[in-house]
């Protein structure tokens, strides 16, 4: 840790010009670096010392929303509303010492949120068990930071300086560029647009400061050094965040107006119960979730009960994984009802003009059918010999 302090006040006092680039881009390589090691050896040691109890919390429902914040900012509050598991809320700070789960019931889905401790200035470096809750919010697909309203440019600030340093990227993706190592013939540095930070120079620095020393590099984008560095570390997330600023029953119109200007933001009021459905909604979009129907044969869809699958995979694969394991091997085509093309292809994409479409699998006759039919599943046999579910 006094090694990064050092690196960091060396890099604050560094004048930022193009004769010391170089220089500022290689100090950022050796406190990314040194901020990993710490990080491996806190997890090995958290790992052996069992301080993770509270933690722990098994993923359940169809995707995870986490809560973060700093203390008292209402993140105990907001969970009882939207799921009604009681979580415990006081005027003192710390109230919430473990992962508190809840389960949110929206558009058929169901939707894990998590009321996290209170992080602090330091959490990232092990401060208030901050690495167990940075940790567990790793593991969401959608960040809730919870804000005071009376004071959200400054908290916001913090915890998004917390959470970069834990290797999450909010409302971020990975740069476009490819680096691929390998065993001989040195650096191969490549771009297809210009450059405003990284030269191959640099970029060779970089590398030898991480010991790669064979690598083709190529970078379709202008590609900053911090995207380099995550590119090379590979152990960085890319999570969606909405900002959600709380208590505006202590505001005026006016100073509301300012707040609202901050990018994916929603404005609440937890204890009055103000705004949560446009919260709600705005959740539900920031989740890219899928609903897909079945349709049994000669019956009308099914609109009580969707399948709920994500936009990063929305494959025919995962639709029948959703519904039962054994569908794989007995999946014979599918066919949709609204305007998507036919296709026979498993592993086939079912894009965002399928939401809210109808689905409806045709299997092959089987052992592992039969003994889905034994267990009461309901199933149709077609004329020429396929199962329709």
């Amino acid at each position: 840790m006094v090694k990064i302090a050092e690196l960091e006040a060396e890099y604050a006092r560094t004048q930022k010009n193009k004769a010391t680039m170089k220089h500022l881009c290689l100090l950022k390589a050796k406190i990314a670096k040194l901020r990993r090691e710490v990080t491996d050896a806190g997890a090995k040691a958290s790992a052996g010392g069992g301080t993770g109890e509270g933690f722990d919390v098994n993923k359940a429902g169809d995707t995870r929303v986490g809560l973060v914040g700093f203390p008292s900012v209402g993140k105990s509050t907001l969970l009882t509303k939207l799921t009604g598991t009681f979580s415990e809320a006081a005027s003192y700070e710390f109230t919430t010492l473990t992962a508190i789960p809840g389960t949110l019931h929206y558009r058929g889905a169901r939707i894990q949120v998590l009321d996290l401790p209170g992080i602090i200035e330091g959490a990232k470096d092990g401060k208030g068990r901050g690495r167990q809750v940075i940790g567990t919010a790793r593991t969401c697909n959608v960040i809730l930071i919870v804000l005071d309203a009376m004071k959200p440019a400054t908290h916001k600030q913090l915890i998004e300086f917390e959470l970069e340093g834990f290797g999450i990227r909010l409302n971020k993706r990975p740069a476009n560029m490819v680096l691929r190592r390998k065993e001989r013939g040195g650096i191969h540095f490549q771009t297809t647009c210009p450059q405003t930070e990284l030269d191959a120079d640099t970029v060779y620095q970089i590398l030898h400061e991480y010991k790669i020393h064979n690598a083709d590099v190529t970078l379709r984008a202008d590609v900053t050094v911090d995207e380099l560095i995550d590119q090379i570390e590979g152990n960085r997330v890319y999570i969606p965040c909405l900002y959600v600023l709380n208590k505006i029953d202590q505001l005026t119109i006016e100073e509301l107006t300012i707040i609202d200007q901050i990018p994916h933001n929603v404005v609440i009021s937890a204890h009055h119960g103000w705004n949560l459905d446009e919260l709600l909604e705005t959740i539900w979009d920031y989740c890219h979730m899928i609903r897909i129907y079945t349709k049994p044969r000669g019956r009308l869809p099914d609109y009580t009960a969707p399948v709920i699958l994500h936009e990063e995979a929305p494959t025919v694969e995962n639709f029948c994984q959703r519904i039962h394991k054994s569908l794989l091997k007995d999946f014979n085509r599918r066919r949709l009802a609204r305007n998507i093309c036919y296709k026979t292809k498993i592993l086939c994409r079912l894009s965002r003009k399928c939401k809210g479409s109808v689905l409806r699998l045709c299997l092959r006759w089987g052992p592992r059918v039969l003994s889905l039919l034994r267990n009461g599943a309901h199933a149709e046999k077609n004329r020429d010999g396929t199962l329709t579910k």
